[in-house]
Protein backbone atom coordinates (compact mmCIF):
# COMPACT_ATOMS: atom_id res chain seq x y z
CA UNK A 1 0.00 0.00 0.00
CA UNK A 2 1.35 3.58 -0.83
CA UNK A 3 1.81 5.51 2.69
CA UNK A 4 2.01 8.73 1.50
CA UNK A 5 -0.98 9.98 3.09
CA UNK A 6 -0.13 8.01 6.36
CA UNK A 7 -0.93 9.72 9.58
CA UNK A 8 -3.35 11.73 7.52
CA UNK A 9 -6.86 12.00 8.37
CA UNK A 10 -9.52 12.81 4.93
CA UNK A 11 -13.20 13.45 5.36
CA UNK A 12 -15.32 12.95 2.17
CA UNK A 13 -18.94 13.51 1.80
CA UNK A 14 -20.97 11.80 -0.15
CA UNK A 15 -18.84 8.99 -0.16
CA UNK A 16 -21.10 5.65 -0.23
CA UNK A 17 -21.03 4.82 -3.86
CA UNK A 18 -19.93 6.59 -7.25
CA UNK A 19 -17.31 8.87 -7.70
CA UNK A 20 -17.50 9.57 -3.49
CA UNK A 21 -16.45 5.84 -2.49
CA UNK A 22 -13.51 5.52 -5.31
CA UNK A 23 -12.26 9.15 -3.54
CA UNK A 24 -12.48 6.91 -0.01
CA UNK A 25 -10.59 4.07 -1.32
CA UNK A 26 -8.01 6.19 -3.34
CA UNK A 27 -6.98 7.60 0.36
CA UNK A 28 -7.42 4.31 1.73
CA UNK A 29 -4.66 3.32 -0.48
CA UNK A 30 -2.48 5.81 0.24
CA UNK A 31 -3.30 5.44 3.88
CA UNK A 32 -5.06 7.95 5.23
CA UNK A 33 -7.90 7.24 8.08
CA UNK A 34 -11.11 8.58 6.11
CA UNK A 35 -14.31 9.48 7.14
CA UNK A 36 -17.66 9.89 4.73
CA UNK A 37 -21.20 10.97 5.14
CA UNK A 38 -23.60 9.41 3.19
CA UNK A 39 -27.39 9.82 3.28
CA UNK A 40 -28.17 6.45 2.75
CA UNK A 41 -31.31 5.12 4.20
CA UNK A 42 -30.43 1.32 4.68
CA UNK A 43 -26.97 1.78 5.19
CA UNK A 44 -26.17 -1.05 2.41
CA UNK A 45 -23.68 1.13 -0.01
CA UNK A 46 -22.03 2.68 2.99
CA UNK A 47 -21.43 -0.70 4.78
CA UNK A 48 -20.35 -1.96 1.55
CA UNK A 49 -17.85 1.50 1.05
CA UNK A 50 -16.28 0.40 4.78
CA UNK A 51 -15.32 -3.47 3.88
CA UNK A 52 -14.26 -2.38 1.03
CA UNK A 53 -11.74 -0.51 2.60
CA UNK A 54 -11.05 -2.92 4.82
CA UNK A 55 -10.17 -5.29 2.20
CA UNK A 56 -7.86 -2.71 1.33
CA UNK A 57 -6.08 -2.90 4.40
CA UNK A 58 -7.17 0.48 5.38
CA UNK A 59 -10.06 2.31 7.42
CA UNK A 60 -13.02 4.14 6.27
CA UNK A 61 -15.99 5.24 8.55
CA UNK A 62 -19.08 5.60 7.16
CA UNK A 63 -21.79 8.49 9.52
CA UNK A 64 -25.51 9.27 8.20
CA UNK A 65 -25.29 12.82 8.06
CA UNK A 66 -27.86 15.41 5.74
CA UNK A 67 -25.41 17.58 5.27
CA UNK A 68 -27.32 21.09 4.28
CA UNK A 69 -28.45 20.58 8.57
CA UNK A 70 -25.13 22.66 9.71
CA UNK A 71 -25.85 21.23 13.24
CA UNK A 72 -25.56 17.86 12.01
CA UNK A 73 -22.97 18.80 10.23
CA UNK A 74 -21.38 20.22 13.36
CA UNK A 75 -21.63 16.81 14.98
CA UNK A 76 -20.42 15.49 12.07
CA UNK A 77 -16.94 17.08 12.51
CA UNK A 78 -16.99 17.41 16.26
CA UNK A 79 -17.13 13.41 16.46
CA UNK A 80 -14.66 12.84 13.42
CA UNK A 81 -11.98 15.38 16.19
CA UNK A 82 -13.33 13.63 18.99
CA UNK A 83 -11.64 10.23 17.49
CA UNK A 84 -9.11 11.59 14.82
CA UNK A 85 -7.36 14.74 16.34
CA UNK A 86 -7.20 16.46 13.58
CA UNK A 87 -8.45 16.54 9.95
CA UNK A 88 -6.15 17.42 6.75
CA UNK A 89 -8.13 16.63 3.76
CA UNK A 90 -11.72 17.70 2.70
CA UNK A 91 -13.94 16.45 -0.27
CA UNK A 92 -16.59 17.92 -1.06
CA UNK A 93 -18.69 15.60 -3.12
CA UNK A 94 -22.01 15.04 -1.73
CA UNK A 95 -24.49 15.80 -4.28
CA UNK A 96 -28.40 15.42 -5.38
CA UNK A 97 -30.34 15.96 -8.75
CA UNK A 98 -33.41 16.79 -9.24
CA UNK A 99 -33.64 17.64 -12.81
CA UNK A 100 -36.97 19.48 -15.02
CA UNK A 101 -36.81 22.17 -17.39
CA UNK A 102 -37.15 25.40 -15.94
CA UNK A 103 -40.95 26.51 -16.58
CA UNK A 104 -41.63 22.60 -14.47
CA UNK A 105 -38.96 23.04 -11.68
CA UNK A 106 -40.33 23.44 -8.38
CA UNK A 107 -39.17 25.36 -6.06
CA UNK A 108 -38.63 22.82 -3.44
CA UNK A 109 -36.76 20.97 -6.42
CA UNK A 110 -34.41 24.23 -6.74
CA UNK A 111 -33.82 24.35 -2.94
CA UNK A 112 -32.69 20.90 -1.86
CA UNK A 113 -30.37 20.63 -4.65
CA UNK A 114 -28.83 24.05 -3.98
CA UNK A 115 -29.25 23.31 -0.31
CA UNK A 116 -27.28 19.55 -0.65
CA UNK A 117 -24.66 20.50 -3.23
CA UNK A 118 -24.05 24.21 -2.90
CA UNK A 119 -25.08 24.84 1.03
CA UNK A 120 -23.49 21.61 2.34
CA UNK A 121 -20.18 22.30 0.97
CA UNK A 122 -20.30 25.67 2.21
CA UNK A 123 -20.76 24.44 5.65
CA UNK A 124 -18.41 21.66 5.72
CA UNK A 125 -15.86 24.05 4.61
CA UNK A 126 -16.65 26.28 7.22
CA UNK A 127 -16.09 23.62 9.72
CA UNK A 128 -12.72 22.48 8.49
CA UNK A 129 -11.84 25.53 8.30
CA UNK A 130 -11.91 26.41 11.81
CA UNK A 131 -9.21 23.14 12.20
CA UNK A 132 -7.05 23.67 8.99
CA UNK A 133 -6.50 27.38 10.75
CA UNK A 134 -5.52 25.99 13.98
CA UNK A 135 -3.60 23.55 12.03
CA UNK A 136 -1.86 26.13 9.63
CA UNK A 137 -2.72 23.26 7.01
CA UNK A 138 -5.25 21.42 5.18
CA UNK A 139 -6.30 20.98 1.31
CA UNK A 140 -10.10 21.18 -0.12
CA UNK A 141 -11.55 19.84 -3.23
CA UNK A 142 -14.70 20.46 -3.95
CA UNK A 143 -16.56 18.72 -6.48
CA UNK A 144 -17.90 20.31 -9.39
CA UNK A 145 -19.15 19.41 -12.59
CA UNK A 146 -18.92 19.86 -16.73
CA UNK A 147 -21.99 21.54 -16.42
CA UNK A 148 -21.29 23.75 -13.88
CA UNK A 149 -19.02 25.49 -16.68
CA UNK A 150 -21.26 24.91 -19.43
CA UNK A 151 -24.87 24.39 -18.80
CA UNK A 152 -27.09 21.84 -19.25
CA UNK A 153 -30.79 21.65 -20.25
CA UNK A 154 -33.18 20.46 -17.85
CA UNK A 155 -30.59 21.05 -14.93
CA UNK A 156 -30.55 24.94 -14.16
CA UNK A 157 -30.34 23.70 -10.05
CA UNK A 158 -27.40 21.64 -10.25
CA UNK A 159 -25.43 23.89 -12.91
CA UNK A 160 -26.15 26.93 -10.98
CA UNK A 161 -24.74 24.53 -7.92
CA UNK A 162 -21.92 23.31 -9.49
CA UNK A 163 -21.12 27.13 -11.02
CA UNK A 164 -21.38 28.57 -7.20
CA UNK A 165 -18.87 25.93 -6.41
CA UNK A 166 -16.43 27.23 -8.41
CA UNK A 167 -17.03 30.77 -7.47
CA UNK A 168 -16.78 29.29 -3.56
CA UNK A 169 -13.79 27.55 -4.19
CA UNK A 170 -11.94 30.37 -5.98
CA UNK A 171 -13.08 32.64 -3.05
CA UNK A 172 -11.95 31.05 -0.29
CA UNK A 173 -9.10 29.99 -1.88
CA UNK A 174 -7.72 33.58 -1.53
CA UNK A 175 -8.86 34.28 1.84
CA UNK A 176 -7.37 31.26 3.56
CA UNK A 177 -3.79 30.57 1.29
CA UNK A 178 -1.78 32.80 4.19
CA UNK A 179 -3.11 30.24 6.37
CA UNK A 180 -1.43 27.56 4.82
CA UNK A 181 -4.74 25.79 3.58
CA UNK A 182 -6.02 25.32 -0.24
CA UNK A 183 -8.41 25.03 -1.94
CA UNK A 184 -9.30 23.46 -5.70
CA UNK A 185 -12.01 21.81 -7.43
CA UNK A 186 -12.63 18.90 -9.70
CA UNK A 187 -14.69 19.30 -12.54
CA UNK A 188 -16.06 15.84 -14.15
CA UNK A 189 -17.62 15.47 -17.46
CA UNK A 190 -19.20 11.99 -18.44
CA UNK A 191 -18.55 9.91 -15.76
CA UNK A 192 -19.76 5.70 -15.52
CA UNK A 193 -21.65 6.20 -12.27
CA UNK A 194 -25.25 4.93 -10.74
CA UNK A 195 -26.49 8.59 -11.44
CA UNK A 196 -25.43 7.93 -15.64
CA UNK A 197 -26.61 4.66 -15.78
CA UNK A 198 -30.17 5.58 -15.43
CA UNK A 199 -29.88 7.78 -18.49
CA UNK A 200 -31.72 7.18 -21.28
CA UNK A 201 -29.18 5.39 -24.44
CA UNK A 202 -29.39 7.87 -26.60
CA UNK A 203 -28.56 10.22 -24.22
CA UNK A 204 -25.94 8.83 -23.22
CA UNK A 205 -25.13 8.27 -26.88
CA UNK A 206 -25.28 11.87 -27.67
CA UNK A 207 -22.39 12.34 -24.48
CA UNK A 208 -19.66 10.31 -25.45
CA UNK A 209 -20.24 11.34 -29.08
CA UNK A 210 -19.92 15.30 -28.01
CA UNK A 211 -16.59 13.91 -25.66
CA UNK A 212 -13.55 13.95 -28.06
CA UNK A 213 -11.70 11.02 -25.98
CA UNK A 214 -14.98 9.02 -27.38
CA UNK A 215 -15.62 7.24 -23.98
CA UNK A 216 -17.27 8.44 -20.51
CA UNK A 217 -14.48 8.42 -17.51
CA UNK A 218 -14.44 6.43 -14.39
CA UNK A 219 -14.98 7.51 -11.23
CA UNK A 220 -10.93 6.28 -10.39
CA UNK A 221 -9.94 8.49 -12.80
CA UNK A 222 -12.03 11.04 -10.81
CA UNK A 223 -10.31 10.47 -7.69
CA UNK A 224 -6.60 10.60 -9.05
CA UNK A 225 -7.47 14.26 -10.00
CA UNK A 226 -8.74 14.26 -5.96
CA UNK A 227 -5.82 12.91 -4.26
CA UNK A 228 -3.07 14.65 -6.82
CA UNK A 229 -4.50 18.07 -5.57
CA UNK A 230 -4.11 16.97 -1.92
CA UNK A 231 -0.74 16.09 -2.14
CA UNK A 232 2.56 17.74 -2.30
CA UNK A 233 2.99 17.53 -5.59
CA UNK A 234 0.15 20.05 -5.40
CA UNK A 235 1.61 22.78 -2.92
CA UNK A 236 1.52 25.38 -4.81
CA UNK A 237 -1.99 24.92 -6.69
CA UNK A 238 -4.95 27.08 -5.21
CA UNK A 239 -8.14 28.36 -6.85
CA UNK A 240 -8.09 26.52 -9.69
CA UNK A 241 -10.96 24.17 -10.90
CA UNK A 242 -9.58 21.22 -12.86
CA UNK A 243 -11.54 19.48 -15.60
CA UNK A 244 -11.74 15.93 -16.20
CA UNK A 245 -14.09 15.49 -18.96
CA UNK A 246 -11.93 13.68 -21.85
CA UNK A 247 -12.01 17.11 -23.48
CA UNK A 248 -15.53 18.04 -23.97
CA UNK A 249 -15.41 21.37 -21.76
CA UNK A 250 -12.05 23.20 -22.48
CA UNK A 251 -11.52 26.16 -20.64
Amino acid sequence: MNQEFADKVAVVTGGSRGIGRAIVLAFVQRGAQVFFNHFDAEGNEAALTESLAQSLGGNATGFKVDVSDAKAVKAFFDSMLGQAGRIDFLVNNAGITRDNFLARMKEADWDCVLDTNLKGAFLCLQEASRTFMKQRSGAVVNIASVVGAMGNAGQTNYSAAKAGLMGLTRSAAKELASRGIRLNAVAPGFIDTDMTKVLPEKIREQFIAATPAGRMGTPEEVAAAVVFLCSESASFITGQVLHVNGGLFCG
